[in-house]
C-alpha cells in the first residue's frame, strides 16, 4: 500500500478511526482527573574540594571532587540522609517511600547535585528538599576524609534552596491529552489497516483483479430499497442502478459471441448476490433496445422470476422438460412484446438432470431461432452444480458478484467451477456497491448523469484467472431522451392453460434487422 491507499484507507473508514481516537482520549482525560495533583520543589548544592594554593593543587581538587559527586548523589538518598530529615520534619513515611519521591541528579561535566522532591504538599516538598540538603552537607562533611590542617577534604554548599512551588508539575494535562489523541489516532489508523488486512471479501474491482483478470462488465451501485422494487428498470427508468443495467446491456454488444448460440447463463456463486434481478433487469433493458429477449427461470431450486415479474409460475421449464407442453405454449409476454419469461414450472426432485439432459439442449436450440438472446437465470455455483452442467450448453456465463458478500476465496471456487467445463466466462457483474467501496467508475451513478467515465484504478498484478478483455469502446449514454415504453400488465397463466406463443408477439422495430441464418446453418449476432 502506497500513501494514497493509506488516505482512502483512512477516508472509507474515518468513522472508526475517530470512535477509536476519542475513546483512547476519554480515557486518557479520566486518568488525568483522578490522578494526584504533585508539586515539586529542587534545591541545589555545589561541591568543592578544600586546601592546596597552587594550580596543580586546584585541579588535583576539581577532579577529585568530579568523581566523588556522583557517590554523593547516592548518599543524598540513602537512610543516612532521610532518616534525619524524618526525625527533624516529623513526616509519617518510612525511609523507603521517602527516598521514592527524592531524585538526585549531577549534570554533566559539573560538581553540582540537583535535588528534586516530589509531594502531593508544595510546603511540604520545600521542607522536604531543603532539609535532605542539609543532611548532605553534614553527611559529606562526615564522610570526607579532613586535610592536614584538621580541615574537611570537600565542602558542600546551597548555591539553590528550594521555594514553595505555585503550580502543579503532574498531571500535566496539555501533554497527556495530547499523548491521548496521537495514540489514539495511531491505534484507530493501526486498526482499519488490520481490518483492511484480515478481511477478505470482494469489495472492489482491485479485489476482483486479485482473483481473475475477467471483464468487469457492470458495476451495480447498493440499493437498501432493491428487494421490495427489483425491477428498478421498470419502476425507476432514470434511476442510478437503471443506468447502470443499461451500461450492462451495451457491454455485452461488444462481447464476441458471434460463433456460438446467443445464450447467456446469469448466475452467483452463492445465494443472495443479486443473480436474479440482475437477469430481469438486463432481459428488461435488452427488450428496451428492440431486442427478442427470452427471459428463462432456471432456478429449478429456488425460483424467483415469476415472483418478482408477477407471472403464473407453475407452468414453465420444467413442462416443457419433461414434454408435456411445448415452448411456444408456456412463455409469457412482458411489456411491449419484445420480451418473453418461461418461468421454472414446478420445482423437480432432480433439477440438475433436467438441466443437462437433451431436452434442454433441444429447447435452447428451438429458442435461439426465435429470440435474439435468450438469458437463463441459474442457480448459484458453489452449493449445487446446476449453473455449471447449463453453462456449459450455453454460449457464455455472467457471474453476479455480491460486494462486501463473497469471500476471495469462495470467487475463485466459483470461477473454478466453470472453467472445469470448459464455461466461457463472459464477464463479471459487481452488485450492490456501496459508496464508501467505490471508486470514481461509481461516483459516475450518483453525482453524473451525462459524463465521462473516470479513469479506473490500476490493477493488482499477479497470477490471476483469465477471462475476456475489458471493453475498450466508449458506454453508451442512458436513452433518456427516448420515449416512455408502453408497459402492459403481465398475464398471468393458470394452471393447464396456454399463453400466447412467440408467433403473436409483436415484430421487432425497424432499427433492429432480423435475424439471418449462417451459411453452416446456426443462427447469425445482430450487431448495435
Amino acid at each position: 500500500m502506497d500513501l494514497r491507499d493509506y488516505l482512502t484507507l483512512i477516508r472509507k473508514r474515518w468513522i472508526g478511526v475517530a470512535i477509536v481516537t476519542l475513546a483512547v482520549l476519554a480515557v486518557t482525560s479520566i486518568v488525568t482527573v483522578l490522578s494526584p495533583t504533585n508539586y515539586t520543589a529542587r534545591t541545589t548544592i555545589f561541591f568543592a574540594v578544600q586546601g592546596g594554593g597552587s594550580v596543580s593543587d586546584l585541579v588535583q581538587g576539581s577532579t577529585y571532587a568530579e568523581k566523588q559527586v556522583q557517590s554523593y548523589a547516592e548518599v543524598a538518598v540513602a537512610p543516612i540522609v532521610l532518616a534525619p530529615v524524618i526525625d527533624e520534619l516529623g513526616l509519617n513515611t518510612t525511609v523507603g517511600a521517602l527516598a521514592q519521591q527524592v531524585t538526585a541528579s549531577v549534570p554533566a561535566g559539573t560538581v553540582i547535585i540537583e535535588i528534586s522532591v516530589v509531594d502531593e504538599n508544595p510546603s511540604r516538598a520545600a521542607d522536604i528538599a531543603n532539609a535532605i540538603g542539609s543532611e548532605l552537607s553534614d553527611a559529606v562533611a562526615a564522610l570526607s576524609p579532613s586535610g592536614p590542617d584538621g580541615v574537611e577534604s570537600v565542602r558542600a554548599t546551597t548555591i539553590s534552596s528550594a521555594t514553595v512551588p505555585v503550580a502543579p508539575s503532574s498531571p500535566n494535562v496539555p501533554r497527556n491529552l495530547l499523548l491521548g489523541t496521537l495514540l489514539g489516532a495511531a491505534l484507530g489508523i493501526g486498526l482499519a489497516i488490520l481490518r483492511e488486512v484480515m478481511n477478505t471479501k470482494v469489495r472492489t474491482e482491485e479485489d476482483v483483479s486479485r482473483v481473475t483478470d475477467a471483464s468487469i462488465v457492470a458495476t451495480i451501485g447498493f440499493d437498501s430499497d432493491a428487494s421490495a422494487h427489483p425491477l428498478i428498470v421498470q419502476a425507476d427508468p432514470h434511476s442510478a442502478r437503471a443506468e447502470a443495467y443499461r451500461r450492462l446491456r451495451t457491454n455485452l454488444q461488444f462481447l464476441d459471441i458471434a460463433d456460438r448460440s446467443h445464450s447467456i447463463v446469469i448466475t452467483s456463486s452463492l445465494p443472495g448476490e443479486g443473480k436474479s434481478t440482475t437477469s430481469i433487469n438486463l432481459a428488461i433493458a435488452l427488450a428496451e433496445a428492440g431486442t427478442r429477449v427470452l427471459l428463462v427461470d432456471a432456478d429449478l431450486r429456488r425460483p424467483q422470476v415469476a415472483k418478482y415479474m408477477q407471472l403464473e409460475g407453475r407452468v414453465g421449464l420444467t413442462t416443457v422438460l419433461i414434454g408435456r407442453a411445448q415452448l411456444a405454449d408456456v412463455v409469457q409476454p412482458w411489456g411491449a412484446g419484445n420480451l418473453h419469461v418461461l418461468p421454472s414450472g414446478r420445482v423437480p426432485p432432480n433439477p440438475s438432470e433436467l438441466l443437462g439432459s437433451r431436452a434442454m439442449e433441444t429447447l435452447m436450440e428451438s429458442a435461439a431461432q426465435e429470440y435474439d438472446v435468450i438469458l437463463l437465470d441459474a442457480p448459484p455455483l458453489l452449493p449445487v452444480t446446476d449453473s455449471a452442467v447449463l453453462a456449459g450448453k450455453a454460449g457464455g456465463a455472467l457471474v453476479v458478484i455480491g460486494s462486501d458478500e463473497l469471500h476471495l476465496s469462495q470467487l475463485e471456487d466459483s470461477l473454478e467451477s466453470l472453467e472445469a467445463v470448459d464455461t466461457r466466462l463472459l464477464g463479471l457483474v459487481l452488485n450492490k456497491v456501496r459508496k464508501m467501496h467505490a471508486g470514481n467508475y461509481v461516483e459516475y451513478d450518483y453525482r453524473s448523469t451525462y459524463a465521462s467515465h473516470a479513469t479506473r484504478g490500476t490493477r493488482v498484478k499477479g497470477h490471476r484467472r483469465r477471462g475476456n478483455p475489458r471493453p475498450t469502446t466508449e458506454l453508451e449514454s442512458s436513452p433518456r431522451t427516448r420515449p416512455p415504453v408502453d408497459v402492459r400488465e403481465p398475464q398471468s397463466v393458470a394452471s393447464g392453460s396456454h399463453t400466447t406463443g412467440v408467433s403473436g408477439a409483436q415484430s421487432p422495430p425497424p432499427t433492429i434487422p432480423p435475424r439471418r441464418a449462417s451459411t453452416d446453418g446456426r443462427r447469425g449476432t445482430n450487431q448495435h
